[in-house]
């Protein structure tokens, strides 16, 4: 079983630097730029063994956990469409991107705009500001940072559950540092294959003063036996800006296997909030 994109909070610390920037740049403007990461990319693999009845608590989490440890070798890359909307309730400001992800192994990640719409300054300072910091979370590698696992946290079983009707082993995670892009709060393990299908919680620490909190859901899905981060709904308190609330949804998913196509993604591509 093959991850595209690693299972941690890595989109929360994300949202993180979105937000401190919206806060710190209310007047400021984005000029176009490229956005575009390279270097290898630790993507590890998720295994998931068929399995008839239930897994206890700690075969599900060991399950989980074993997929983060290997390293996938058959992905080259894949494409998916990727939604954003963000919004600034308090000042009734909100803006909607849709854009093509492109991302090619070892590390190539490139963005291509489709459409956007809304209020120019949510689309600068939160929407473009997200993705410039996905690109550099990508070059700096810091995937393993923000990883859920037992490096970075300690689970305690907190009982069953069902998501979306499906069973699950629900997990307390706590951060075993408090460092910015780890959270405190819960995951949801399918308790018949140890598949993630959602994590929730708070990040453990602000990576500004700006940024009071950041609450968020992500959800994860199955498409064509991959394990995908499908949606993820962050809601954030400023100092600045009051509360900033973002929702990006992953969809059309496209893998790229090794061998299957030998050429390399090496086009750049711009995002800019001017549409």
């Amino acid at each position: 079983m093959r991850l595209l994109r690693p299972i941690s909070s890595f989109a929360i610390f994300i949202m993180a630097l979105a937000f401190s920037g919206a806060a710190l740049a209310q007047t400021a403007t984005i000029p176009q730029s490229s956005f575009v990461a390279s270097g290898a990319v630790n993507a590890p693999d998720f295994p998931v063994t068929a399995t008839v009845g239930r897994l206890s608590p700690e075969s599900a989490l060991a399950t989980y956990e074993r997929g983060l440890k290997e390293q996938t070798t058959a992905l080259a890359g894949y494409t998916a469409t990727s939604v954003i909307d963000a919004e600034l309730p308090d000042s009734a400001q909100k803006a909607e991107f849709e854009l093509k992800r492109h991302y090619v192994a070892p590390g190539v990640l490139e963005f291509t705009p489709v459409r956007s719409s809304g209020d120019k300054f949510v689309k600068s300072n939160v929407i473009v500001r997200l993705l410039q910091s996905e690109v550099e979370h990508v070059r700096k590698r810091e995937q393993s940072q923000t990883a859920i696992d037992s490096d970075n946290y300690k689970f305690n079983y907190k009982g069953a559950s069902q998501v979306n009707g499906t069973p699950v082993h629900v997990f307390e995670v706590k951060p075993r540092q408090k460092r910015v892009g780890l959270f405190k709060g819960k995951i949801y393990v399918d308790s018949s294959s140890g598949r993630l299908l959602r994590a929730e919680g708070r990040i453990a620490k602000s990576p500004s003063f700006f940024i009071k909190n950041i609450d968020f859901v992500q959800d994860y899905s199955t498409v064509d036996g991959l394990t995908l981060l499908t949606h993820i709904h962050s809601e954030a308190q400023t100092r600045l800006v009051g509360k900033a609330v973002v929702d990006i949804t992953d969809r059309d998913y496209q893998p790229e296997f090794a061998g299957a196509n030998d050429a390399r993604f090496q086009t750049v591509a711009a995002v800019d909030g001017s549409n």
